[in-house]
């Protein structure tokens, strides 16, 4: 499967250039090369202003924050079951007040693994272990909203270690769900039906091998 079967072209093609500018302007020593790179960068801004209408200048912003060689971001999703198969989901103050996983961008100098226990703990007031990784899914491939940049999810299937029910500045709502009563308002941006799906078979099922791609 292509990048073009589930995202426009315009979008991969942009943040293709966007990467290809970024990774230039890291290394190269060059004056007339770097001029030639950020007149990419700009293009690229130009694009994807022209396909979702915001504006060129906030873009532009956005891409020249990205520094270093281009590589896909990293979220992490954690899958918390209670001692009755139950799912751990906490319900978003973005985003509509939609539902998701705990979760986020992992952060730096801790493991994927330490950022999504993290997670949990800020989200919903749960303490979790975490028992392996689930799946670790390029975002694209999955079929998630579009954005202007690659992610890598990380899936970990985790145990519930202690901790009470608290809400945060994120999320305003803590909910415990069965497979047949997953809530049908979930955050896209962040999870999708199939990958909830697919933390529950990895729980039942501990032998799982991990998911990727």
């Amino acid at each position: 499967m292509s990048n073009g079967d589930v995202e426009p072209d315009w979008l991969v093609w942009g943040r293709e250039i966007q990467a290809i500018a970024q990774t230039g302007l890291a290394f190269t020593r060059d004056p007339y090369d770097r001029e030639r790179y950020e007149m990419l960068r700009a293009l690229a801004a130009r694009v994807m202003a022209a396909h979702t209408g915001a504006p060129v200048r906030r873009i532009e912003d956005l891409f020249a924050a990205q520094e270093g060689y281009a590589t896909p971001k990293v979220d992490v999703r954690a899958a918390v079951f209670d001692g009755a198969g139950r799912l751990l989901m906490v319900r978003e103050t973005l985003d509509g007040g939609r539902w998701t996983l705990p979760g986020g961008w992992a952060d730096v100098n801790v493991t994927p693994a330490e950022s999504a226990v993290k997670e949990v703990r800020e989200e919903s007031g749960y303490v979790a272990r975490v028992r392996k990784l689930a799946a670790l899914w390029d975002r694209t491939r999955q079929g998630h909203p579009a954005t202007p940049f690659s992610c890598a999810k990380l899936f970990y299937v985790c145990d519930l270690a202690g901790g009470a029910p608290a809400t945060s500045i994120e999320t305003s709502g803590v909910g415990w769900f069965a497979r047949d009563a997953v809530p049908a308002d979930l955050s896209l941006g962040r999870v999708l039906p199939r990958q909830v799906a697919r933390m529950f078979a990895h729980y039942h099922d501990p032998a799982l091998p991990t998911d990727f791609e």
